[in-house]
């Protein structure tokens, strides 16, 4: 039994079980924390006692090492201790034996200090223990002692603080036992006291994340951010990750410090440290430590004197104190360059970084996600516009990151990115009204189509067919069979837009109250009428018979031989995927020569049948030449002498009815009978349209009559512009 693996087990990390992966070798057991991916080793010759521990629902191990520090694994089930228990005494010659707790519930005890370890013991059974690296501090009275805790925010409750009672009959001789007791919490207490020199210090850091300047002083076990305002001390063993990556400009570089558990200030929480600086910016240290020092503490990875680039320098130092790696970025570059991409994390605007193992927003807030964490990722269509769209990160935990207002040019850098790193792609619309299930079953494979590509065809491809079912519509519309000129013809009349505008302007109230009428009639039919202007619809090319087919390519060639051999051997294969799977099978080919001279000899043919056609002819199109305007030109009637035109009498065909025309034929000198038929006028463009005009009331009658005496009494003749060339051609 080479070791031991369990996926479901938490381990106890500041009061809280935190959920992750167990491996136990002959070597070490192994810790990874499933909310943070970091890796914690506890080495086999530091194991001092191991005992199995009865837990709420559970079993656990109880294992303390030889430098006093107590660590336990729970969740374990009855029939795996006898399976652990053999592999602990086979591989580490350690019994594992199950250690019991008291139950009697009595608050008077006596206090045991083992290692890093305080525990409460009533009789001979342990009733509690208490960490000691737990505590943030411990403060002496008269016979107490009040401890306090580091709080963990991921602990649904936490233990703020602990006192004990030390009664006077216990002291005795010179030692007071509550200074003794305060001195044995403080010695293993994390608490941080500046205490000598830094080994370095950065003087006014910029600080994007917590905001400001900081001068940064490096110790031994922890470094501090002392700023104006605020003072951070944050120990070593809190620093998870450090990253070192350069800004789009090329100009500056960022220096991120991921933090287990975060700073606070106030109710904010600080998970990652950003630090800015400019490229230029350099500086020189040197580090407080002999040569012997300095080759037996770091291995030689250190120098006395450091200069450079200043975040080289802290970059150095951190790594090697800290002894953490220091990520940079991948091998991602995006259409600009740059290994990052602009984009928005809500109303944020920031650098996204696609790295080897995860992505990293910068930086308002700073994001990691590590591959693992993810579940599928999504590219969508930006919130109308289409020179952008969104990356969607969706974790295994359920939360979606959304980073928009990524530039299309980046789409396939990106894609090209996600699909070499083997992640799920999860294709929607962003309205989900489309589900083009065909085209991206299968988004994981490299050859898959260009998911972003296909939605933008399928939606355009959508509007040119809705726009012809509107041309259709249109066209059947304006159809009339009783009229012998083109509407087109008459809107395009050379007194149209004069004579309306001024039959508007001196029209009735009625007449506009009709007009409205008859918009209000249009909306409920829902009919679409020709605009002013009426588009003019591409004419399709004839095709020439005569002229030569096309060369095909070697692939086409080979796919038109082998698409039944294709279709047997895929049954049930879509006519649109034998396409796609002789692709992959012409990529897999290697020998593709037999393919390759085909296609040689058929652009040959093509080629020559070509010279062929062009030399008899073929090829040449003609200018056709423009159709002559469907409107007929208007002829005036000369008067024999000037005569002297009222405009505000003049009125457009379209508004002329039949009611006018007799009543103008009359006062003209055309003596006619009132049963004679009536004139014929040629409809308007309204009328073509399938709005015939209704008659004027009584009272607009009254009004035109009148007005047309008091032009015969000033003895002035009034021209009328003919409807239409036909009515020129009775007139005469």
């Amino acid at each position: 039994m080479d070791f031991l693996e369990y996926s479901d087990i938490s381990a106890e990390i500041k009061g809280c079980m935190t959920p992750g992966k167990l491996k136990m070798t002959d070597q070490n057991i192994i810790f990874k924390n499933s909310k943070t991916g970091k890796v914690e080793q506890v080495p086999a010759s530091e194991f001092d006692v191991v005992n199995f521990q009865n837990f709420a629902g559970s079993w656990g191990i109880r294992l303390f090492l030889k430098n006093g520090t107590l660590h336990r694994f729970v969740g374990f089930k009855d029939s795996e201790k006898e399976k652990i228990a053999k592999f602990f005494s086979s591989t580490y010659k350690m019994e594992m034996l199950e250690r019991e707790l008291s139950m009697k519930g009595w608050n008077w005890g006596t206090a045991k200090f083992t290692g890093s370890v305080l525990s409460f013991d009533i009789g001979q059974s342990t009733a509690f223990e208490i960490p000691l690296n737990h505590v943030s501090q411990c403060t002496a009275g008269k016979n107490e002692i009040t401890m306090e805790f580091h709080q963990n925010d991921d602990a649904p409750v936490s233990l703020m603080e602990m006192r004990f009672f030390i009664p006077s009959n216990e002291l005795a001789g010179d030692v007071d036992p509550v200074e003794a007791f305060q001195q044995r919490v403080m010695d293993k207490a994390s608490v941080i006291n500046v205490s000598g020199d830094a080994i370095a210090i950065f003087r006014e850091i910029h600080c994007l994340t917590p905001r400001g300047r900081y001068d940064i002083k490096i110790f031994n076990t922890f470094f501090q951010l002392h700023g104006k305002t605020f003072d951070y001390k944050i120990p070593m063993t809190t620093v998870l990750r450090l990253f070192i990556l350069p800004h789009k400009d090329n100009r500056q570089m960022f220096f991120v410090v991921s933090l287990d558990p975060p700073i606070k200030q106030g109710q904010t929480r600080y998970h990652f440290l950003v630090l800015l600086f400019n490229q230029e910016d350099e500086t020189s240290i040197e580090l407080p430590f002999t040569e012997e020092e300095i080759k037996e503490k770091y291995e030689g990875k250190l120098e006395k004197e450091l200069s450079g680039p200043t975040y080289e320098v802290l970059g150095k130092i951190m790594k090697n104190i800290i002894n953490r790696k220091l990520t940079g970025p991948g091998a991602f570059v995006g259409h600009f360059g740059t290994p990052a991409i602009s984009c928005s994390f809500k109303a944020a605007a920031g650098l996204l970084y696609p790295l080897e193992r995860g992505f990293i927003y910068i930086h308002k807030p700073p994001i990691h996600i590590r591959f693992e964490e993810i579940a599928s990722v999504n590219f969508a269509r930006g919130g109308g516009n289409t020179r952008s769209f969104d990356f969607e990160i969706e974790l295994k935990s359920g939360t979606v990151h959304t980073f928009s207002s990524i530039e299309k040019e980046e789409y396939g850098k990106l894609f090209d990115f996600i699909t070499t790193k083997k992640l799920n792609i999860k294709n929607r619309g962003k309205t989900d009204k489309t589900s083009y299930k065909d085209d991206f079953g299968d988004s994981d494979d490299e050859a898959a189509p260009d998911p972003y590509l296909q939605t933008v065809k399928a939606e355009a491809k959508a509007r040119d067919v809705a726009d012809d079912d509107d041309d259709d519509e249109s066209t059947d519309e304006d159809f009339n069979p009783n009229q012998d000129e083109s509407d087109v013809a008459e809107e395009y009349d050379s007194n149209h837009s004069s004579s309306s505008e001024e039959d508007e302007e001196g029209g009735s109230e009625g007449e506009k109250k009709e007009k409205k009428h008859k918009k209000e009639k249009k909306e409920k039919k829902k009919t679409k009428t020709v605009s002013e202007k009426p588009r003019k619809r591409k004419e399709k090319k004839e095709k020439d018979e005569n002229r030569p087919k096309r060369a095909a390519t070697a692939f086409m060639l080979w796919l038109n031989e082998n698409r039944e051999k294709i279709k047997s051997e895929n049954e049930g294969i879509k006519v649109t995927e034998i396409a796609k799977k002789g692709g992959e099978l012409w990529r897999e080919m290697k020998d593709k020569s037999e393919w390759e001279a085909k296609a040689n000899k058929d652009k040959e043919r093509y080629n020559k049948e070509m010279t062929e056609y062009k030399a008899s002819g073929g090829g040449t199109t003609e200018k056709k030449p423009k159709k002559p305007s469907a409107k007929k030109p208007t002829t005036k009637k000369q008067p024999s002498s000037p005569v002297k035109i009222d405009e505000s009498k003049i009125k457009s065909k379209e508004y002329i009815d039949d009611t006018d025309s007799s009543e103008d034929e009359k006062e003209g000198g055309k003596k006619e009978s009132d049963s004679e038929e009536k004139k014929p006028v040629k409809k308007s463009s309204d009328e073509s349209k399938g709005n015939k005009r209704k008659k004027e009331s009584d009272d607009e009658k009254e009004e035109k009559k009148k007005s047309k005496q008091e032009s015969d009494d000033e003895d002035e003749e009034i021209e009328e512009t003919p409807p239409s060339s036909e009515a020129d051609d009775e007139s005469d």
